[in-house]
């Protein structure tokens, strides 16, 4: 391959088209080989690349290009269409003479979107920081179920899996195990739940350090699904959910080692780069548009943040200030979420800089959620996905030891743990991107049916929670309902339940639990929104609270009956709403409230019996 040395457009390229042919093409510049090939004339040296085979042929501007990257099986498909496909030659020579004719603006163009490398991006560096911010992202969620996972769906807890399991193989037969794929069929005990849950911190030790990265995959994603599967609604979240994909697809991208070997890592499969890539995608696509799709007004006037700061589940204090500010502000960054979400998640398949600022804003927007409200370890799942987008030519400039002048400094695997890795993720594309393709356009039409093909195959890999629909703040909540559970001895002084973080107390100041996730107080959010009759789990709670169990009391910040458990226990229901600055100036309280009436009337052991 001969190009003009005097080309700053063709000097950028040719280091890219020299990465992907390695060592099979030569590279020349025509002021020092130009006299070697007479037969040439020195204009077209200036036109266009030159590429000779080694039978002498010759060729030119784009069938030169094409024909030069046909050692490499993922490119040959440019040289076939070139020869087969009608217009395709047409086209990719106009388009390269509009650039020989303009190479110095090219040559800008190319280094505004790429820099001054236009390589194909390496991600050696960022598989190694997603993975271990993806294994303290395991570790968050199994420590954080753990401490409460005894009151919540053990032995003694509100909804048992012991009892969850058994009742819905009786009403599913033999369906139950692929509907409900979860270890816990071998046993649902509470020392088996407490063997998922610290096996799962385990693996999210060697996960962090590197240790059996695929491997540990693997255990991570069975041991956090059947967690998933055993806690029925207070673990049917869209992060619980997303993790469980995020993990999946990871496996593709760990490499297949026992022990790290610094400096010998093995290639960064593509394919899985694309997996998680797409995942990131579809979850800020069908998060922004499913707004503006759900028939809610507040999305397209702008006025969604009028209310989300304060109806959200569980605020924290930075919450309380972003809804003090003035209104253009709110509209502002209402419109600020819906371009983040919808528009910028397309650079993620765009050229470098473009895909690094996707990345900086997307980020950011997880950061100002973060901040206004405890969303668990979503956000950090959303950043961690991010991380994806930038590739190794950043790092070197930051490390100085991913890459060198030569190219990256890697080995070609020879494990065949890897090619079966890479195989096996071309397969997962294969089988899931009409799945993920489908459920992209059901954001934009959501009453479209699916197929019977599409919609069989999805409720199958849905129930390993590998293939999922997203859409986050779908419908803004206007109006905030808390219930605030009272207990008595004797019917007639009543005395409150305190959540750990949910709002109680008018004066306590919303709290930050991220990113732990109290699950008991998000529930009690959803269940605001309906009544008792429709959560069958918040009458168990208030059952298991008549009868004093530790395990459910201990999730709760304090018990107003240490000794003995009430005799009778009722739910009030209130409209809260935050206070403005200068109520907060006059009376120090964070919230407001308004009696609504009874949420569940007062009830006795005797009563549920």
């Amino acid at each position: 391959m001969i190009w003009d040395g005097n080309c700053h457009f063709c000097r950028r390229w040719i280091e890219r088209w020299r990465e992907i042919t390695r060592d099979e093409v030569d590279y020349e510049i025509s002021q020092k080989v130009g006299d070697r090939f007479p037969e040439i004339p020195r204009e077209q040296f200036e036109r266009s690349v030159i590429y000779v085979e080694t039978d002498g042929a010759v060729f030119s501007g784009a069938e030169a290009v094409f024909r030069s990257l046909r050692c490499r099986s993922s490119k040959t498909w440019l040289a076939w269409s070139y020869y087969h496909v009608r217009g395709f030659a047409s086209v990719s020579e106009s388009f390269y003479k509009i650039i020989s004719l303009n190479r110095r603006f090219a040559s800008a163009i190319t280094r505004l979107l790429w820099g001054n490398d236009v390589r194909p991006p390496t991600y050696f560096v960022a598989r190694r920081w997603f993975l271990r911010a993806l294994g303290l992202i395991f570790l968050i969620a199994f420590v954080s179920l753990w401490v409460q996972i005894d009151g919540l769906i053990g032995s003694n807890g509100i909804t048992p899996a012991r009892e969850f399991l058994p009742a819905a193989r009786v009403q599913l037969g033999d369906r139950a195990l692929s509907i409900l794929p979860t270890l816990c069929w071998f046993s649902s005990s509470d020392a088996f739940l407490h063997f998922l849950c610290g096996g799962g911190v385990a693996l999210s030790l060697l996960l962090i350090f590197g240790i059996a990265p695929a491997l540990s995959l693997v255990g991570l994603v069975a041991f956090y699904l059947s967690l998933t599967i055993a806690g029925q609604t207070f673990l049917s979240f869209q992060w619980d959910i997303l993790l469980i994909e995020t993990g999946f697809l990871s496996i593709f991208l760990a490499p297949w080692r026992l022990w790290p070997k610094r400096g010998l890592d093995p290639p960064v499969s593509r394919v899985a780069i694309f997996l998680l890539k797409l995942l990131l995608f579809k979850l800020m696509v069908m998060s922004g548009v499913v707004k503006l799709t759900s028939g809610d007004d507040s999305w397209w006037d702008l006025t969604a943040l009028d209310y989300h700061y304060w109806s959200q589940p569980l605020p924290t204090v930075i919450g309380w200030w972003a809804d003090q500010s003035p209104e253009w502000f709110k509209k502002f960054s209402v419109a600020l979420c819906l371009v983040v979400e919808i528009v910028v998640p397309f650079f993620i398949w765009a050229p470098r800089r473009l895909r690094l600022l996707a990345c900086g804003l997307l980020v950011f927007l997880q950061i100002t959620i973060a901040a206004t409200g405890n969303y668990c370890f979503f956000n950090l799942l959303a950043i961690a996905l991010c991380l994806l987008l930038i590739d190794d030519a950043i790092w070197r400039r930051q490390r100085g030891a991913v890459q060198t002048d030569g190219g990256t400094c890697a080995v070609v695997s020879h494990y065949l743990a890897d090619r079966l890795s890479i195989y096996a993720a071309a397969v997962v594309i294969v089988l899931t991107l009409p799945l993920n393709a489908r459920l992209i356009y059901s954001a934009f039409e959501p009453e479209a049916e699916w197929s019977r093909l599409l919609g069989s195959a999805y409720a199958r890999a849905e129930a390993f929670r590998i293939v999922n629909g997203y859409g986050l703040f779908r419908v803004m909540t206007k109006d905030r309902r808390e219930i605030v559970i009272e207990a008595s001895a004797d019917g007639l002084d009543w005395q409150p339940y305190e959540f750990k973080w949910k709002p109680g107390d008018v004066m306590r100041a919303p709290g930050w639990c991220a990113p732990h996730q109290p699950r008991l107080d998000w529930q009690m959010w959803f269940a605001a929104l309906g009544s008792y009759r429709q959560n069958p789990w918040f009458v168990q709670t208030v059952i298991c609270l008549l009868h004093g169990k530790l395990e459910v009391v201990a999730l709760f910040e304090r018990n107003p009956f240490p000794q003995t458990p009430p005799r009778y226990v009722r739910a009030t229901l209130y409209r809260y709403r935050f206070t403005t600055a200068e109520e907060h100036r006059e009376t120090g309280a964070w919230w407001k409230r308004q009696e609504l009436g009874e949420y569940l009337p007062s009830v006795s052991l005797e009563d549920v019996r």
